[in-house]
Order: C-alpha cells, then sequence, then structure tokens
C-alpha cells in the first residue's frame, strides 16, 4: 500500500498521533505533517530512462528470434548461440541481457496470439459432419465452453 495511504488511515481513522506515525515508520515528523496536509496522491519518480547495451542489436536479435520461432524446436538456435552470434557482431552485453529480451520479446508474442484467440473465441469454429455443423473445441476444454454455446 502506498506510504501517503498508510498515514492518511493511520491519522484520520486509527488516529494515531504523528509521532507514532513518524516512529512506525522511521520517517520525520515534518514529512508526516507535509504530507497529511498536501491535497497530493503518493509522490511518484520519473522512471529512469538509461539506454540498454543491446539497443543497437534489438532489430537484429528481434529478426533472428522470429526467424527461430518458426523453425521445430529441435532446428532452433538456443538463446546461448544466438548471445555469441552477437558478440561476433561486436555485442559487449552479458548473455543476460540477451535472454531477458528474448523474454519480453516472447511476452510481446504471446500477447498476440491471446488476442487473436479472444477474436475468434474458443470453441466457435465449426466442423462440418455429414450434414450438420459442429463445434471444435480445443484438447482439454471443460464443459464451460460447451455449456456457454448451448446456451
Amino acid at each position: 500500500m502506498a506510504l501517503l495511504g498508510i498515514i492518511r488511515r493511520w491519522h484520520l481513522r486509527d488516529k494515531v498521533p504523528l509521532r507514532e506515525i513518524a516512529k512506525r515508520l522511521g520517517i520525520s515528523r515534518n514529512t508526516v505533517r507535509r504530507y497529511l496536509r498536501s491535497e497530493t496522491t503518493e509522490p511518484t519518480y520519473a522512471e529512469r530512462q538509461t539506454a540498454s547495451a543491446i539497443d543497437p542489436y534489438a532489430h537484429q536479435l528481434a529478426g533472428w528470434l522470429k526467424t527461430e520461432a518458426a523453425k521445430s524446436r529441435k532446428q532452433r538456435r538456443s538463446l546461448k548461440q544466438l548471445h555469441e552470434e552477437l558478440v561476433d557482431l561486436g555485442f559487449k552485453g552479458s548473455y543476460d541481457r540477451v535472454a531477458a529480451f528474448a523474454r519480453q520479446w516472447r511476452e510481446g508474442q504471446t500477447e498476440w496470439v491471446n488476442s487473436a484467440r479472444k477474436r475468434t473465441g474458443v470453441g466457435h469454429l465449426a466442423s462440418k459432419f455429414g450434414n450438420t455443423m459442429s463445434p471444435v473445441f480445443p484438447r482439454g476444454a471443460t464443459g464451460d465452453h460447451r455449456a456457454a454455446l448451448d446456451a
């Protein structure tokens, strides 16, 4: 919970004295007083924007990850191999930076797949069996999906 919210709750609702709040939180009484008098919300600090060592190679690595994702699992190059190739190109960063970039890249791809699934809907695809149309359920679909279609 936000510090400002805690201070206000203790002082206004629980009637805890300023001195006790300062003691519990390990901050100055004047800071507690200033937070209570201010009409602002919790102070926020700008996120530090620093250039990553992988930024100059991000486009290259994203391209490699995209081509590797299209291959079967056994034919893919490992992230360690991709890191070694980046080092050959002049990359001075660690393997962890490459792994973190790949993790973020995969999360972005997963969001795209999930949004496509939301547009089509699970179980709303149909296959023709004889003269009737029957919904196709993915493996492991529970009765909830089937009940939603019956309704």
